[in-house]
Parts: C-alpha cells; structure tokens; sequence
C-alpha cells in the first residue's frame, strides 16, 4: 500500500495558499535549499504554512521544530517523518 508523501509541489501550493508569493520570487525553480527568508516568507507566514499543512495532512508538527526548518527540504523532511508515523488510511 503506497505512503502518502508530501512533495515539493504540495508546498508550493500550500505556500501559495497560506501567504502567497512576493512577486520577485519564483516558487518554481530549485528552491529546496533556499532559506525561507530569501523566498520571502517570514516566521508567521511559515507557521500559518505548517497549519494549512496539519488541518490538510492530519498530523501535528511541532513549532519549536518548525522554526528550526529553514529551507523547503527541511520542512519537507518534518512533513515526510511525521506521515510516515501515521497509520495507512484505509
């Protein structure tokens, strides 16, 4: 039974959806390793991010973790470890 996963696509659309996007900035180039701050996104459009992702997902993600996420593969990986924890739907 395949895992559900969160890809870098999914975060683009929530992204877009919980903070939109500064005009200078292009969501769709090699953004994994770019720090949120340069992608424009602040802590508060972050966690607003991590919220969307926890109604839409089902899971919880720790804040002080978040913070710590800096760049879309470390949220990513945050997303991924915690629905890998969850129990396959059914």
């Amino acid at each position: 039974m395949p895992t559900q996963s969160f890809t870098l696509d999914d975060l683009r659309r929530v992204l877009l959806e919980a903070a939109g996007a500064d005009e200078s900035v292009d969501l769709d180039g090699d953004i994994l390793d770019t720090d949120f701050e340069e992608l424009s996104y602040e802590s508060l459009a972050i966690l607003e991010t991590c919220g969307r992702i926890e109604r839409e997902y089902g899971i919880t993600l720790d804040d002080s973790v978040v913070t710590e996420a800096t760049t879309p593969r470390a949220l990513l990986g945050l997303v991924n470890t915690q629905l890998a924890g969850l129990p396959a739907a059914a």
